[in-house]
């Protein structure tokens, strides 16, 4: 059963799943991608510094077929706080799975609490961070989304949590589309 799950999915090309990165502060949202560097072969990593334009390339994720795997996000925005934008995500269908991290340094506990209980967040990450911190959760949370999804894991096992996918393959638990 794990050769026909191996051998099937060689035939297909993994679907471009997304990480949005949403942040305002310019040398932040430098620093945030730049520490994204080793999943952009696998991933498109889509910047943006408001909740308008997240919203603008959620509508082109969606046209252009390519799912939302990943939301990392800062609390503190003009206008929407980044919270509020979570739990906006967590409300769209088609958005809702998309594991969401925030990262801040701003939100205090209340905003927290409606993070975990109303936008589903899998992760909170404070101010400043390390690149290897910030690779590791970004690592673990799109190995969750990937196994969660069914997405067919072989496509990932170089840049995620290689034992966790290898495991699935192995169990061939998984009845992938991609």
């Amino acid at each position: 059963m794990a050769t026909s799950f191996i051998i099937q999915s060689m035939n297909r090309a993994p679907a471009s799943l997304a990480i949005l990165c949403l942040e305002d502060e310019r040398e932040v949202l430098k620093a945030i991608i730049r520490d994204l560097a080793p999943f952009e072969e696998k991933f498109r990593i889509e910047p943006a510094s408001n909740v308008s334009e997240a919203r603008e390339i959620l509508v082109e994720l969606k046209r252009g077929g390519h799912p939302l795997a990943l939301a990392l996000c800062d609390h503190l925005l003009p206008g929407t706080t980044g919270t509020e934008f979570l739990v906006e995500l967590n409300k769209d269908p088609a958005t809702q799975p998309a594991r969401k991290v925030l990262i801040t340094a701003h939100a205090g506990l209340q905003e927290t609490i409606q993070a975990v209980n109303e936008a589903g967040l899998n992760y909170y990450i404070s101010k400043p961070w390390t690149a290897e911190q910030l690779q590791q959760v970004v690592r673990d949370e799109l190995t969750a989304y990937i196994l969660q999804q069914k997405i067919n894991p072989i496509h990932y096992l170089a840049i995620l949590n290689t034992p966790q996918l290898a495991q699935a393959i192995a169990t061939s638990n998984l009845e992938t589309d991609t």
